[in-house]
């Protein structure tokens, strides 16, 4: 499967951009190990953004909230290449290494790696599959995530907390937690599982926190957000209707005005 912008081989991914262009996945469903190649990504969590710059090698673990903006460099395109590292995979390759299942991971969701030659190696020896003219392999793609998982073991065997930690999200905060990320653009059952909860558990407390549904309380808050943008912070609708959770200007602008009673570019 392929298009202008990335080319997809089983769980490995590569992109390459002349323009600086938001990412569309923003519910990470699997660990992803990414390598910058040229350019910068920027990925925005509720924490802030973080910048990652050419020839960065990080982990992104599962079951997070996140938005991406690759940017190339001037004059260029940005490069980079993602692996996902599926669960059904790990859960296979814990089983063949008799690996212990850990403790819950707490520590950053983002791990940046130290430069090592071997991982810049690894990425090097993927580039001529995503120019290939021969049909890649299922098999070939385990191969090559088997080793970049053993290359992140090698590196530091402490990862085996973060790999192999296969819980699901408990049960936490959902005022606090739906208040730090409701500009995420993700579906309610999505939100659901990342607090914890059953889709039915989930809408029931947040009946009794929130007096009012999700899909309102979100519309509210994302169209709260937006006035106070642009009446104190000068900002126009197209600068920021997708940053707060919006999927099309125009939707943005009928809902705005629905609400408000005046359209966005009217506010004073």
């Amino acid at each position: 499967m392929e298009n202008q912008d990335h080319i997809l081989l089983n769980n490995l991914v590569y992109a390459c951009v002349d323009s600086t262009q938001r990412g569309h996945e923003q519910f990470v469903h699997e660990h992803a190990l990414g390598y910058i190649i040229a350019g910068e990504s920027h990925l925005l969590t509720h924490q802030g953004i973080r910048v990652f710059k050419a020839g960065t090698v990080a982990l992104v673990r599962r079951n997070q909230l996140i938005k991406s903006l690759k940017v190339p460099p001037p004059d260029g395109e940005f490069k980079a290449i993602n692996i996902f590292l599926n669960q059904s995979f790990l859960r296979k390759y814990s089983a063949e290494n008799k690996i212990e299942t850990p403790a819950k991971y707490q520590g950053d969701p983002i791990s940046v790696l130290p430069p090592d030659p071997f991982m810049k190696g690894y990425f090097d020896s993927l580039l001529p599959y995503f120019n290939r003219v021969l049909p890649f392999k299922e098999a070939m793609a385990e191969l090559k995530t088997r080793e970049a998982v053993e290359l992140l073991l090698h590196q530091n065997p402490a990862l085996n907390e973060f790999l192999f930690d296969f819980s699901e999200p408990y049960k936490i905060d959902l005022e606090a937690y739906m208040n730090n990320n409701y500009k995420f653009n993700v579906p309610i059952d999505q939100f659901a599982k990342l607090t914890g909860r059953s889709l039915a558990g989930f809408k029931r407390d947040f009946s009794r926190i929130f007096n009012t549904s999700p899909g309102n309380w979100l519309q509210q808050k994302r169209l709260s957000e937006a006035y106070y943008l642009i009446q104190k912070k000068g900002k126009k609708p197209a600068e920021i209707y997708l940053d707060i959770g919006f999927e099309n200007l125009s939707h943005f602008y009928f809902a705005f005005k629905k609400t408000f009673g005046i359209t966005p570019s009217g506010v004073v």
